[in-house]
């Protein structure tokens, strides 16, 4: 059995972030997937983490946050 690229500490990680300001952990060696964009380029696991933690302040997605008037 395989480990998962997305748990491994060893590992390079791009940050992705999608139109609704969603931000996703992403193995530097996968393919970005379609309406993805890289946010932050390859890092280390922790690095990668912590640009999340800094930038994805607000869960919900940016549509909802617009329609409650919060964006």
């Amino acid at each position: 059995m395989g480990t998962n690229p997305f748990d491994d500490p060893d590992g390079t990680y791009l940050v992705l972030v999608n139109d609704e300001h969603q931000h996703s952990l992403w193995p530097a060696f996968a393919d970005v997937p379609q309406g993805w964009t890289v946010a932050l380029t390859e890092s280390d696991r922790r690095t990668a983490l912590e640009y999340i933690t800094a930038h994805w302040t607000d869960m919900r997605p940016r549509s909802l946050a617009t329609a409650m008037g919060d964006a």
